[in-house]
């Protein structure tokens, strides 16, 4: 499973109109095009709080319309990627996307389970940078609500859940090979948070970008393997019960030494990402 635009190779790994967009698999941001690559097929039930971005308008039908994940953080409110929200991966500003939807408590794509809510209003932080791709997130407010089994919290900073050696699952409906065998299915993979160190030289600026560690986590194996994949991208990465990352950018999808990298959910929290059931300070986006 990878990111969608930017796992592939410093690009975001969101789905584009033709499904060329492959962040994920390079040091952009890995929104629409990325799955889960060695990982396993799983019900939504085991990770309820995992939605799909979608615009049949865009994307077609085939899968739905899907390009790209997303994550419920409130009844109304999933964050995404803000690679996801380019304009480039959506045709249109996407507040002008009229079709624009969160398809959540659905396992299989082309099934009618669960709930298909439009997308009312999208917030991109302000302080994202396509160039690095440094705090790459957004926050898509909903028509209507999602069940409150279906959120999961948000780690703050300083959570143990970061810690290097804790075990997360990335789930999605990316590419699960590499070679652009998006699934229908929902997919999971186990991974491992790494340390920073390594994150930092596996990615220290050039062609494959560069590791931030105030804004940035990576996850999975030294040795290459599980990973998520274009179509991905925005993604959750959970760990002890907690959203410590969404699917951002990487080089390839389960290559060795090229761990995927996450967008570091402490960043949404200091800057007031979920607003719902409360007043967002002024000077929050």
């Amino acid at each position: 499973m990878r990111r969608s635009l930017a796992r592939a190779l410093v690009r975001p790994l969101a789905l584009a109109a033709a499904m060329t967009v492959v962040p994920l698999v390079s040091a952009v941001p890995v929104a629409a095009d990325s799955v889960v690559v060695g990982g396993f097929p799983i019900d939504v039930s085991q990770a309820p709080w995992t939605v799909a971005l979608s615009s049949r308008d865009r994307f077609g039908g085939t899968r739905a319309g899907q390009f790209c994940g997303g994550v419920a953080i409130a009844r109304t409110e999933v964050l995404t990627a803000a690679h996801c929200m380019a304009e480039e991966v959506l045709g249109a500003p996407p507040n002008r996307v009229r079709d624009l939807r969160v398809i959540a408590g659905r396992t299989d794509l082309l099934s009618h389970e669960g709930q298909e809510v439009a997308v009312r209003d999208v917030r991109i932080n302000p302080a994202y940078d396509s160039r690095t791709n440094t705090g790459d997130f957004a926050v898509l407010t909903l028509a209507e609500s999602l069940p409150q089994s279906s959120v999961v919290p948000m780690a703050g900073a300083g959570d143990h859940a970061y810690a290097p050696g804790t075990q997360a699952l990335v789930s999605g409906w990316g590419d699960t090979t590499g070679g652009g065998a998006y699934a229908r299915r929902l997919h999971a993979a186990q991974l491992r948070v790494l340390p920073d160190e390594q994150c930092a030289r596996a990615y220290s600026g050039g062609t494959f970008g560069t590791y931030r560690a105030d804004s940035m986590l990576c996850a999975g194996r030294t040795s290459g393997g599980p990973d998520a994949c274009q179509g991905d991208s925005g993604g959750p990465l959970v760990a002890a019960g907690r959203l410590i990352g969404l699917v951002s950018w990487g080089s390839g999808c389960g290559k060795a030494g090229s761990p995927g990298v996450y967008t570091r959910v402490s960043l949404v929290t200091a800057l007031g990402g979920a607003s719902e059931g409360r007043k967002r300070p002024q000077g929050q986006f």
